[in-house]
């Protein structure tokens, strides 16, 4: 087992990659904390996992508040009694045109996707040292990468490409720390991110096969492709990797 002994934090590990990335890591031997919103899907994910005798419990938590970034990892910490690896998964999507993009919009896209990130760093790397180094790996996107037309992403591109700086500029702060920095970046993952965009429900599939065109790889991402790139980047696997921005992408940022 990959992380035997490991403990490990996810946000928003109740759906998608977040819950496919806690049901490998509990698989590979983590004692796994998921946080998010929606207590229903957390605890769906705690069934899980419990099911197939691993260990875990979840934190009900909004990381746009520094408050409770500080509480999800301190509850953690209480738990388990440490930290070694940190999944900043929890992210939101709006894809509107800048110029009818409201503030408060864009305040909730930055405070989640990069504020929050952040300060789950913060308060998480003091105990990760404790431990003598570890993990943080970073969910970032193809769109934070690169532009594509067509597609009104300003506020999301942003956000997401100020996490993959904070992932480079993290790498090098705590490289002498033995915490290891890296970045995921995707592209179109079949997730319940999709049910929130006001795409009606019935028109979700139609829409997934209409993305799978804009892979050149010919198929949209699952959840799993995702989870074990970030067991990775978890592992010992990755022992020399820090600063990595590791596009899973289909092959859409390759041209």
């Amino acid at each position: 087992m990959k992380l035997q002994g490991k403990i490990a934090l996810i946000t928003g590990g109740g759906t998608g990659i977040g819950k496919a990335t806690a049901l490998l890591f509990a698989r590979e031997g983590a004692l796994v904390a998921v946080a998010g919103r929606r207590e229903s899907k957390l605890g769906e994910t705690i069934n899980a996992i419990q099911k197939n005798d691993g260990k875990a419990i979840y934190i009900v938590g909004d990381i746009s508040k520094v408050s409770d970034t500080k509480r999800i990892v301190n509850e953690t910490v209480h738990k388990f009694g440490g930290l070694d690896i940190l999944v900043n998964n929890a992210g939101v999507f709006k894809g509107n045109k800048i110029t009818d993009t409201k503030e408060e919009e864009y305040d909730y896209i930055m405070d989640i996707n990069l504020k929050g990130s952040f300060f789950m760093c913060k308060h998480a790397i003091p105990e990760i040292q404790k431990r003598d180094g570890g993990a943080i790996i970073n969910i970032g996107t193809a769109l934070g990468i690169k532009g594509y037309r067509g597609y009104s992403t300003s506020a999301y591109s942003a956000s997401k490409a100020g996490v993959i700086m904070l992932t480079k500029a993290l790498a090098l702060e705590l490289a002498p720390y033995k915490i290891r920095v890296n970045c995921v970046c995707p592209a179109v993952v079949e997730t319940e991110m999709f049910e929130t965009l006001g795409i009606p429900k019935e028109k979700i599939p139609e829409r997934m096969k209409m993305w799978e065109a804009f892979h050149p790889i010919g198929r949209n991402g699952k959840p799993e492709d995702i989870a074990h790139a970030i067991l990775y980047f978890a592992s010992e696997d990755s022992s020399w990797a820090t600063g990595s921005i590791f596009t899973l992408d289909g092959g859409v940022t390759a041209g």
